[in-house]
């Protein structure tokens, strides 16, 4: 060994000093990899390009196994254990011999256990260890060591989940396997570390699917076949973290789980229906730590977002967030109320769930089983002397009708309602049974909201010049100098997009508006004073998201095209130039 450390310093990989301290670890007995890597400076990369060429040994590098990967079917005939365990990569086979991908020469033992497994004779090659792990987890799938040693005891297992006598007993049995529950663990880690926002997992006749939605949009997750089989005691094990009823399989159930994956604290609001093939799960994925605090991390406009702002300095006045689900409203709320949160205030939320929780603020959880709706929590929170309060969702007259006595009665009162556009919402309130003229003297901004994908800025470009003449043709002088669009790359996991942020219709109520509300007027009323006066439509907001070069023209419109459905010309044609 010493002769390779003075070869690797001869080679400018090491310097003198560091190369002592690599000698001083070899010599206590510490692999001469892990030596080499603890010293400072020097990459994993460096170092196997150094052991191949002093090996003669094949390199075989990221772009090789992105273009080559091993096949499905033949990792499949070595066990997932060994190779997930010790990083060790089949990759093909060839008169006999194995070759066989590590970042480890000096892991001996695993060669060993490898080749009698297999019972072939080995040939090495070097790759980087984070791409192997990201190759056996993209070919074999989540969890394909777990699942692997559940199928070879499989006749036990499935003996107990079949049984009709004692069958929630047993089924309970099952989901305390260790395996099971390293696998549901696998499931969450994987999500979390994707920056999922939800885990589906959805049971058919013969295969059980598990998809996670990332950025908004649902992604297939690579799980062995073999899942299927154990889909009932995966059930059961999410049931037990989450403390719902596992004899019951009829009926749906809602329960909450909370976490501490590496140090973060997740909340898994869990929602267990039955269907036909079996109970589906959906696991909506909250993380406390990534919670936006401040108008300023928005992505606002800035005039919408000094107007916003101004507004929330009011001392009373109803300050509402409308949009479809997920679209981010409970963020953009979270982000008011930590702007104006101060010693000065008390600030007291009633919500379902309670999605994060903000240092100075008073927040109350729903709770339906014992009475606590909305309308009860709000009642209760007026005689508690607040300055702000926090509605999570207006659902019902009653809600409603609380809401408005409170902003009347000197309180700032934030809340969302779903509606479609802003203008929308005050003809909502008027629909649900509010009369005009409370509505009008109450409301005082309503925030119409999408949420649109970022470019990827590792796999950025610009579009072609032929693509952007097309965009032209269709949209004019709104399409910018210079359009841009994500390629896709391992960081965005192909799709081009990482993260979202969100676009803006913000309809401040003026004095024409609430004469128009006193009016019954329709909202398409609304909105035409409302654009006289400033108002950029979800779209307009979008096109300035398009001009700065951080979202697509595609992204825009498929996140607006309920809001206005006479801007479709970029898909038929018809409305060239139009902008709403």
């Amino acid at each position: 060994m010493s002769k390779l450390v003075a070869s690797m310093q001869e080679k400018g990989l090491l310097n003198p000093a560091t190369a002592g301290r690599v000698q001083a670890l070899v010599a206590e007995g510490t692999p001469i990899e892990e030596a080499v890597l603890a010293a400072d400076g020097v990459s994993e990369e460096a170092l196997l390009h150094f052991l191949a060429d002093a090996f003669d040994i094949p390199y075989i590098d990221s772009e090789r196994l992105e273009r080559q990967p091993p096949p499905k079917e033949f990792l499949a005939g070595f066990p997932a254990k060994l190779l997930l365990g010790h990083r060790i990569l089949p990759i093909e086979q060839r008169n006999g011999v194995t070759l066989v991908a590590t970042s480890r020469l000096s892991d001996t033992t695993a060669l060993d256990e490898l080749r009698l497994a297999c019972g072939h004779d080995l040939a090495l090659a070097l790759a980087p260890s984070a791409e192997i792990d990201r190759c056996l987890k993209k070919t074999l799938g989540v969890g394909a060591d777990t699942l692997q040693s559940l199928t070879a005891d499989a006749d036990s297992v499935l003996q107990v989940i079949d049984t009709e006598e004692d069958e929630d007993l047993d089924l309970a049995n099952a989901a305390l396997d260790s395996s099971i529950i390293k696998f549901v663990n696998q499931i969450l880690t994987e999500a979390v570390d994707a920056r999922a926002t939800d885990v589906h997992i959805e049971p058919f006749e013969e295969q059980l699917r598990i998809r996670y939605r990332i950025d908004g949009v649902l992604q297939e997750s690579n799980v062995p076949e073999s899942v299927r089989r154990f889909h009932a005691a995966i059930v059961s094990r999410i049931k037990i973290l989450s403390h719902l009823d596992i004899a019951e399989k009829r009926l749906p159930q809602d329960g909450r789980i909370k976490l501490k994956i590496s140090g973060r604290e997740i909340d898994v609001r869990v929602s267990i229906i039955p269907m036909i093939h079996g109970e589906a799960v959906v696991l909506r994925i909250l993380d406390r730590g990534d919670a936006m605090l401040g108008t300023e991390h928005l992505g606002m406009a800035l005039p919408d977002r000094n107007r916003f702002d101004q507004i929330l300095e009011m001392p009373h006045g109803i300050v509402l967030v409308t949009g479809p689900t997920g679209s981010g409203k409970t963020t953009t709320l979270y982000a008011a109320l930590s702007k104006i949160n101060d010693i000065e205030r008390k600030i007291i939320t009633v919500e379902d769930p309670v999605e994060y929780q903000l240092r100075g603020v008073n927040q109350i959880q729903v709770s339906i089983k014992t009475g606590l709706t909305f309308a009860a929590g709000l009642r209760a929170i007026l005689r508690h002397d607040p300055d702000v309060v926090l509605v999570g969702e207006i659902r019902d007259l009653e809600t409603a009708e609380i809401a408005v006595q409170a902003s009347l009665t000197g309180h700032l009162v934030f809340s969302t309602l779903h509606t479609n556009d802003a203008p929308g919402a005050a003809t909502r309130l008027v629909d649900m049974g509010l009369e005009p003229y409370l509505v009008a003297s109450s409301l005082e901004v309503v925030v119409a909201q999408r949420l649109v994908r970022v470019i990827c800025g590792q796999c950025k470009q610009t579009v072609s010049p032929e693509e952007a003449a097309q965009a032209r043709m269709q949209f004019g002088t709104l399409v910018p100098g210079t359009l841009y669009k994500g390629a896709g790359c391992r960081r965005c996991q192909g799709t081009g997009f990482r993260g979202r942020q969100g676009i803006f219709e913000m309809m401040a109520i003026s004095d024409d508006i609430r004469s128009l509300i006193l009016q019954r007027a329709p909202s398409h009323e609304l909105r035409k004073i409302a654009t006289h006066q400033g108002m950029r439509s979800l779209r307009d907001d979008g096109w300035r998201i398009v001009a700065e070069g951080r979202t697509t023209i595609d992204e825009v419109l498929r996140n607006t095209k309920d809001e206005e459905a006479t801007m479709m010309g970029f898909t038929t044609g018809a409305e060239s130039g139009r902008h709403g």
